[in-house]
């Protein structure tokens, strides 16, 4: 650290930060041995299907925000002013799409895995393409998540840096493995009260000693750190309102709407109504999270001005700088800075946990069950736990590795993060698209993951060559609230200096963080679809009912029926041999069960043989099942089919 004295913790310090771990893991032990007591992989991987709304959005809020951003968010606002909080507008379109897209169509259709999706729409190759992309992504993503903030927190305080790696990881791999994903999902409801309770605190004691929240804000608009609405178009600039606002929005649809460990949670509510509830519930507690991050760093402006601890050499990198200002605040009063600590690791954890938890489920899911369809349902269900304890583990030899291998795991690591763009544009060429075959889904998904990695790693040997410094391995510039799909990207993309616009290729390797992923997952989809066009598109009668959401037919509502016939918009699932037999009104019969999830594919049909012959449906019955699912369309058994 050079000339500057270490800040240590204080005895209350510590005794706060060991309550958060024994708290966690308390919660962890108590779902382990009560309820269920996770007999079953039901229970182990989807709690049930018996969460609330409240507990879910909470976890959800939890999984994305992870250390890695708490101290992203303040550094950020600190060096480049409030820009960054115009991200808050993608939070719109970036919930509202999953809520009444993706969620209606992969709840009803009873999954476990997000994968097992593109079994259903395309065929097998797609989903173990997808659910191995998924496996390295989360994987790589776990040790550095883990160890960053660590490494932060040794720099600032002399906190030892594998004691907290060891007792992290560890306490994280035993709730998980013991306690299923309603461990998982409570501990992140807990660890998200800490950190509301941690940030608030730097906030409201850093202000106080600052004079108050109006001399915070004055000093922010004289150092002019409050930004204006930035419209320049341009691609490149790194924080625009188009950048953040609508580039913003397909990075949200990658974590949100297809992500494994969000997904799963959405799959583990006890109706899809809670589903679609806890999406609405997370909005306004993101904001409230951005908010904080934002106030964060304008109170460090307000102590600091521009002579801030990095330049002065105190710290080497931003997220130390976030710790330093903290341990500074807090010096005279004990126990808050563990408060704070705490508060890191909660972020930590709930993220940790969340990819143990949903890497074990896909694993499960989509790898092992396929190939062993007759294994017991306890072996099954200790299998499970014993992938989640093995994910834990391989998250600490991940902790360690990137301990080694500094700036280079780091480059793969962002890289990496690139992958959710092309994940998410596989699933929307399969829920928006009719036409799209299984050829289309494996070649533009490879087109897509071949752009990010060629983006990724253009970029970083431009900044090479152009002797930039790789920042080392702590560094986070910025705090993709993307958690699984692209934090710490900004690492590649730190303030660039370049003054010349670049041209060319160039240009491309320069492209805003922000937009991989709308740029990768068009990628896909439009590679998809021309792929799938010059291979013979899909045949309606081919598809899987319930695997396509209609939205064509609602955007081409002004097109002649029969154009829109042609274009499988009017019954994206009907079978065409029997449109001059059947009125082309979408049949939409799908049935409920209990927890008001439609069942499609082969349950349905049996079902509707065994009921046609017992009763026609009332006209109310019939009314609501008309409006169940515009994606759960059935190829046959309809009221007007029986009447011939």
């Amino acid at each position: 650290m050079g000339d500057v004295v270490l800040m240590h913790f204080t005895t209350a310090d510590y005794v706060i930060f060991a309550l958060l771990l024994v708290a966690s893991t308390g919660i962890g032990l108590f779902y382990a041995f009560s309820g269920g007591r996770q007999r079953t992989t039901q229970e182990f991987l989807m709690a049930d299907r018996s969460m609330s709304c409240l507990p879910v959005s909470l976890s959800l809020l939890a999984t994305f925000q992870s250390a890695v951003a708490i101290l992203g968010a303040p550094s950020e606002v600190y060096t480049f002013g409030t820009q960054y909080w115009f991200l808050g507008c993608s939070y719109f379109l970036g919930l509202l799409i999953p809520a009444h897209v993706f969620i209606p169509v992969l709840y009803r259709l009873r999954l476990s895995s997000a994968y097992e999706y593109l079994e259903l729409r395309f065929n097998k190759t797609v989903r173990i393409l997808g659910t191995v992309t998924f496996i390295f992504q989360m994987v790589i993503y776990m040790g550095v998540v883990l160890y960053a903030p660590a490494l932060a927190l040794n720099a600032v305080t002399g906190f030892d840096l594998w004691g907290a790696v060891l007792a992290m990881g560890l306490v994280c791999t035993l709730y998980t493995a013991l306690g299923g994903l309603k461990a998982v999902i409570w501990t992140d409801v807990f660890q998200t009260v800490v950190m509301f309770a941690g940030q608030l605190a730097v906030i409201v004691v850093g202000a106080s000693q600052a004079g108050g929240m109006a001399e915070v804000w004055r000093k922010a608009v004289n150092g002019s750190r409050i930004s204006g609405l930035d419209l320049n178009p341009d691609p490149l600039e790194r924080h625009t309102f188009w950048t953040l606002g609508v580039g913003g929005v397909f990075l949200m649809l990658a974590l949100y709407g297809v992500n494994q460990a969000q997904v799963q949670r959405y799959l583990s509510s006890r109706t899809e109504r809670e589903a679609v509830m806890s999406c609405y519930v997370v909005f306004p507690c993101q904001q409230i999270v951005l908010c904080l991050g934002c106030l964060m760093g304008l109170v460090m402006f307000a102590r600091y001005g521009e002579d801030s601890p990095l330049d002065k050499g105190y710290v080497k990198t931003n997220d130390q700088m976030v710790l330093y200002f903290v341990m500074d605040v807090f010096k005279d009063l004990p126990g808050l800075a563990g408060l704070f600590v705490a508060c890191l690791f909660s972020g930590a954890l709930s993220t940790i946990s969340s990819a143990f938890n949903s890497l074990a489920t896909v694993t499960m899911e989509d790898l092992i069950k396929p190939y062993f369809p007759n294994m017991t349902e306890a072996r099954a269900t200790l299998l499970s736990k014993g992938l989640a304890l093995v994910y834990g583990l391989v998250c600490l030899a991940m902790a360690y590795l990137a301990s080694i291998m500094g700036s280079v795991l780091q480059a793969a690591f962002s890289i990496f993060g690139m992958v959710g763009g092309p994940l998410l544009g596989v699933f929307c060429l399969g829920m928006f698209f009719p036409w799209a075959n299984s050829t289309g889904a494996v070649v533009g998904l490879v087109a897509g993951l071949a752009m990010a990695f060629w983006i990724g790693i253009g970029n970083f040997v431009m900044r090479m060559s152009n002797s930039i410094p790789v920042p080392p391995l702590n560094t986070t510039a910025l705090p993709l609230f993307d958690n699984m799909t692209a934090t710490v990207l900004t690492t590649l993309v730190n303030a660039t200096t370049a003054k010349p616009r670049p041209s060319g290729v160039q240009a491309l390797y320069s492209l805003s963080y922000m937009w991989y992923s709308a740029h990768n997952s068009t990628t896909v989809v439009v590679v998809g679809l021309i792929v799938s066009l010059l291979t013979g598109p899909m045949k309606e009668k081919d598809l899987t009912p319930g695997t396509v959401f209609p939205v064509l037919g609602t955007l081409l509502f002004f097109l002649p029926e029969r154009y829109r016939e042609k274009l499988c918009c009017v019954t994206p699932l009907s079978n065409p041999q029997k449109s001059k037999e059947i009125d082309t009104q979408p049949y939409q019969m799908a049935k409920k069960d209990s927890n008001g999830a439609a069942l499609c594919k082969e349950d349905t049909v049996t079902e509707d043989k065994e009921m046609e012959s017992d009763r026609a449906p009332t006209e109310d019955e019939d009314l609501e099942t008309r409006t169940a699912l515009p994606s759960c369309q059935l190829t046959g058994h309809t009221v007007e089919e029986t009447a011939f």
